[in-house]
């Protein structure tokens, strides 16, 4: 089938702009900018920003690895969202009733053989980065490095994907709170300073509240696919509920930093 075949499916609720992705044209830049979904970047982002800090303030700053987890985060967090588009699709969860925002494979914007070379190729690209944060840090990165990247696969992808069984909640708070502050840290500093095992929880703890609001917005069209996510098995009370402890965790854990004496009053 030619690209000039393929009909966009772009729902009414897709998106902020949906008179805008309506022009988007089959396999074009902005169509790859669809699937990467730029906005979730940050949550990649912030972890290697606070345990970077982590690793400053216990005078072990190195600017090239900082650099390098950043780009190691990226793109790890780029795969995970092209893995998302192609398998979510595959697997019926992403339908014409998604109240989210419009994925390309589902919306034909992309071919789905497509966004799954483009994420392998991009995994490929992040191991390149965790070869060099190896050589730098030692070989505990190789298997930091091996577990995100298939968990990054194994949360949609797979024979028992992990985030249709209701461990999506628990695989963020580890991958983007622990894994990526205090990974991030040690890379720097050759051991985890106590303040990022600190700073790892709220942001994980927001991390996963990210997680829980979409989870929720999705629960009546995941539970039609099979996607039995916590916001579908415990219900809508449970995961408001879940997303209120974690905010309170959020906001509280940098109380007890500060009064613990291990940031000064600016980090509030």
């Amino acid at each position: 089938m030619s690209r000039a075949r393929i009909t966009p499916i772009i729902p009414e609720h897709a998106g902020a702009l949906p008179a805008a992705l309506a022009h988007i044209q089959p396999g074009s830049l902005r169509a790859w900018i669809l699937a990467a979904r730029p906005a979730t970047l940050t949550a990649a982002v912030v972890p290697v920003c606070v345990g970077s800090s982590a690793a400053y303030a216990a005078h072990a700053w190195k600017p090239p690895r900082a650099v390098a987890a950043l780009l190691g985060a990226l793109l790890l967090q780029l795969g995970a969202n092209f893995a998302n588009d192609v398998f979510d699709f595959e697997r019926g969860a992403d339908t014409s009733e998604r109240l989210g925002p419009t994925r390309a494979v589902h919306a034909g914007l992309l071919r789905a053989e497509e966004v799954r070379a483009a994420l392998y190729g991009v995994f490929g690209l992040a191991v390149l980065v965790g070869g060099y944060l190896a050589l730098a840090a030692g070989p505990w990165i190789v298997l930091i490095g091996i577990l995100s990247i298939v968990c990054a696969l194994a949360y949609t992808a797979g024979p028992y994907p992990l985030g249709y069984h209701g461990l999506g909640d628990v695989l963020v708070m580890i991958f983007f709170g622990f894994v990526g502050v205090c990974a991030t840290a040690f890379v720097q500093a050759g051991f985890v300073p106590i303040l990022a095992w600190w700073g790892a929880i709220p942001v994980g703890s927001l991390a996963t509240a990210m997680l829980v609001v979409n989870n929720l917005r999705d629960r009546d069209t995941d539970r039609r696919a099979g996607k039995r996510t916590l916001a579908v098995l415990l219900g809508p009370r449970a995961a408001i509920a879940e997303y209120a402890g974690l905010m309170t965790v959020a906001y509280l854990v940098p109380l007890l930093i500060v009064a613990r004496g291990l940031s000064q009053r600016w980090a509030l």
